[in-house]
C-alpha cells in the first residue's frame, strides 16, 4: 500500500483559505478598473511567463463566455487532453476561477499556488503606483496552475474586454468571440463598435479567429482586426454553424455544420438556442485547435461523449422539483432575453414565479422589461454583492414595469425563495406546472446555488 502523505488538516486548510480571500478581497475589485497591462505583464514577467508554456483558447464576447469555455474544456477532455480552464466571475468559490480536467482546484491547492507568488506579488506591487488588483493575481494565479500540471491546454474566459484584460498577455492560438452586445459601457464603450474594438484584441498574429454570429457593425471591427494581424478567420453561418436542432428531455439535440464536416445526433444537456450556438462556437474552436478543414473531420463518437459531458452551473439550472426551481446566471438585457426564450421553449409552466435581485450598475430596467411577459409575479430581493441593488430600490423599478399586484419584496434570499414557492401554490390546480425562475445576476445565481444544493 502506498502512503498518499499527510493529510491536511481542515481547519487550518479553511483558516489559510480565508486568510488568502481576505488578502485578494483587499485589492482593487472587479468593479475598479485602471486599463493597462502594465501590471500583469511586470508579473508574469518575474514568474517566468508561464502562460507561454502551453497552448491557449482565448474566449471573449459579452454572453456566453463561460458556457463555451466548459463546452470546449468538455470537447478536449474527450480527446484525451489535459486541460485548464480560468472563468469568471465564481458561483459560490473563488476556486472555480481555476479548473484542472474540468474541476476547480482544492481550497489548499489555490492556497499554496498563492502562497508561492506571494512575494512576487510585492515585489510588482512596490515598483508600480497602483498595487496588482484580485483579477490580475487570479489570472497570474491561473496561469501558473496550468504551468505547473502541467496542461495540454490552458481554455482562458476574458474577464472584461479583451485588449487590456489582464488574460491578454496569452497569446490564443484560437481566439473565440462569442455575441457581442452592450454591457460594462462605463469601461468599454456605448456602441458595439467600441466595444468589439475592445474585444478585438485578443485576436493575435497568426491566429484562429473563431467567430459567432455577430452584429454587422461589430462583426466588421473583427473581421477587420484579423485582417489586420494575419489570423484565419471562421464565422458562424459561412464557415460553421447550427444545421438542426430539436428540444429533448433535459436539453437538445443539434447537428452541427463544423470547419471539417457535419457532426450529427449531438445531445447537448443545456437549454435553449444561445447554448446551441455557443455548442457552434465551442466546436469550431476544438476544430481549429487540432487543425481540422475541409474533408479533416475529428471522430464523431468522441465528439458526442464530449457534448454529452458539459454542464454550466447556473446557467437555467434546474436545483429543485414540485415546483421547479430554475437558476439563471443572466445579468444584461441581451442574456435575459436568450433565458426567456429558452423558457418559453423547453420548458411549460403555467404560473412562473420570479425572485430576482440586481447590481445597481446593471442595466436593470432592460432586464425587467424582458422578464414581465413571462413572469406572472414576481418576488424582489438581493443577492451578497456589495454592489447590489437594495430591494427597495429594486422593488421601485419591478413596480413600474411589472405594477403593484405582482410585486413582493423579501430583502433576504431565502425568504424571497420561500415566499415564491408559496406563490406557486395560490392555486392547487397550478403546482403541477408551476415554476420559479431566480434570476438578475451571476452573484444572485451562486446565492441561491449555495442555498438550494449545497453548491
Amino acid at each position: 500500500m502506498t502512503s498518499q502523505g499527510p493529510v491536511p488538516d481542515e481547519a487550518a486548510v479553511h483558516a489559510a483559505f480565508a486568510r488568502v480571500e481576505a488578502e485578494l478581497a483587499a485589492r482593487w475589485p472587479e468593479s475598479r478598473l485602471d486599463p493597462t497591462l502594465e501590471r500583469i505583464e511586470a508579473l508574469v514577467d518575474v514568474l517566468g511567463s508561464p502562460q507561454r508554456s502551453y497552448p491557449v483558447v482565448h474566449i471573449t464576447g459579452t454572453n456566453g463566455k463561460t458556457s463555451t469555455a466548459r463546452i470546449v474544456d468538455a470537447l478536449f477532455q474527450s480527446f484525451g487532453l489535459r486541460t485548464g480552464r480560468s472563468t469568471s466571475p465564481h458561483l459560490a468559490s473563488v476556486t472555480e476561477r481555476i479548473s484542472i480536467d474540468g474541476d476547480p482546484i482544492s481550497p489548499a491547492r489555490f492556497v499554496e499556488i498563492y502562497d508561492d507568488i506571494a512575494p512576487y506579488l510585492e515585489m510588482v506591487d512596490a515598483k508600480l503606483p497602483i498595487p496588482l488588483s484580485y483579477f490580475e493575481v487570479l489570472t497570474a494565479m491561473a496561469f501558473v496552475a496550468f504551468a505547473d500540471a502541467p496542461v495540454d491546454v490552458a481554455i482562458v474566459e476574458v474577464g472584461m474586454g479583451g485588449s487590456w484584460d489582464s488574460t491578454n498577455v496569452a497569446d490564443g492560438r484560437v481566439a473565440v468571440v462569442t455575441p457581442v452586445a452592450i454591457d460594462h459601457a462605463n469601461y468599454l464603450g456605448d456602441t458595439v463598435e467600441k466595444i468589439a474594438t475592445e474585444k478585438a484584441g485578443i485576436i493575435k498574429p497568426d491566429a484562429v479567429a473563431i467567430l459567432a454570429d455577430q452584429q454587422p457593425a461589430a462583426a466588421q471591427v473583427l473581421l477587420s482586426r484579423a485582417v489586420e494581424v494575419g489570423a484565419t478567420v471562421a464565422r458562424e453561418g459561412m464557415e460553421f454553424g447550427i444545421q438542426e436542432r430539436r428540444v429533448a428531455i433535459d436539453g437538445q439535440m443539434l447537428s452541427l455544420q463544423g470547419l471539417g464536416g457535419t457532426y450529427d445526433e449531438i445531445f447537448l444537456p443545456l437549454y435553449g438556442a444561445h447554448q446551441a450556438q455557443n455548442a457552434a462556437v465551442a466546436l469550431a474552436a476544438v476544430e481549429a485547435f487540432f487543425g481540422a478543414g475541409q474533408d479533416r473531420a475529428l471522430v464523431v463518437e468522441t465528439v458526442r461523449e464530449g457534448f454529452a459531458a458539459v454542464t454550466s452551473p447556473g446557467r437555467l439550472e434546474a436545483v429543485r422539483s414540485s415546483p421547479t426551481v430554475l437558476i439563471d446566471a443572466a445579468h444584461n438585457p441581451h442574456g435575459m432575453r436568450a433565458t426567456v426564450a429558452a423558457l418559453e421553449e423547453s420548458f411549460h409552466f403555467r404560473r412562473l414565479v420570479g425572485v430576482v435581485a440586481m447590481l445597481a450598475d446593471k442595466d436593470v430596467r432592460g432586464m425587467l422589461e424582458v422578464l414581465e411577459p413571462v413572469l406572472d409575479a414576481v418576488v424582489v430581493t438581493e443577492n451578497s454583492s456589495h454592489r447590489r441593488m437594495s430591494a427597495d430600490e429594486l422593488a421601485d423599478a419591478v413596480v413600474d414595469v411589472f405594477g403593484h399586484d405582482r410585486v413582493t419584496v423579501e430583502p433576504r434570499l431565502d425568504d424571497a425563495i420561500e415566499s415564491a414557492v408559496a406563490l406557486t401554490e395560490e392555486d392547487a390546480d397550478m403546482v403541477g406546472g408551476a415554476g420559479v425562475l431566480v434570476t438578475g445576476s451571476v452573484i444572485t445565481a451562486g446565492d441561491a446555488r449555495l442555498l438550494l444544493a449545497g453548491r
